[in-house]
């Protein structure tokens, strides 16, 4: 008989960093802590989902005092779905801790000695900038942890979207992304309809590449 795997809850745990891809950093009793959902100052109750002698990998459960660096994300899929990571942090921020992660990689994985290095020129426009994504049909739809029990939400399965960040056999039903052109929002709505409407089969996965006009 397999022994129950221990639920660990850290609480009250100030984030005190940025980690690597959209993850931040704290540390309890010498321990490194990676945390999903957080941004540096945030005090929250955090759910250990790997645990080593060294280091531990979490997600929030709990904010309970936000960060004053922390903002409210424009995306109605942000947090559920992987496209974008930094939307709690405004852009000037996003800025600084990517190049304070570039800097540090390369000084403690490269061994390289930089010289100073001056700001990151931020883009002007900061949705709508990219010019290539790929959408996914699926007759298995990733449902939120509001939709889960709602006996009239879980007949609709079919989605066309984004695959949940590792979790590869399930789709977000993505209504509108701002990563590029909202023309494409139009097209993937439209060809999502038409294949309701036709009854077309969302079992095999099609990739719909997107592109912008140069």
């Amino acid at each position: 008989m397999s022994k129950k795997k221990q639920r660990i809850i850290l609480e009250d745990l100030l984030i005190t960093d940025y980690a690597a891809e959209g993850k931040a950093l704290a540390k309890m009793d010498g321990k490194v802590i990676f945390i999903s959902g957080a941004v540096p100052g945030d005090v929250a109750d955090v759910l250990l989902t790997k645990n080593k002698k060294d280091w531990a990998e979490g997600r929030v459960m709990k904010i309970k005092k936000p960060s004053a660096e922390r903002v409210t994300p424009f995306c109605k899929h942000f947090g559920i779905c992987g496209g974008c990571k930094w939307q709690m942090l405004p852009y000037i921020k996003q800025l600084q801790y990517k190049q304070q992660e570039t800097a540090q990689n390369l000084r403690r994985i490269g061994k390289i000695e930089l010289p100073e290095i001056l700001p990151i020129i931020g883009a002007d426009d900061t949705e709508h900038d990219r010019n290539k994504l790929e959408f996914t049909f699926s007759n298995k739809r990733y449902l939120t942890n509001e939709e889960i029990g709602q006996t009239d939400i879980l007949p609709q399965q079919n989605a066309l979207g984004f695959h949940v960040p590792r979790i590869f056999d399930k789709v977000i039903n993505i209504e509108e992304c701002y990563l590029m052109d909202d023309v494409n929002n139009q097209i993937r709505n439209t060809i999502r309809a038409f294949a309701h409407e036709h009854h077309f089969s969302f079992t095999i996965s099609v990739n719909i590449p997107a592109g912008s006009g140069m």
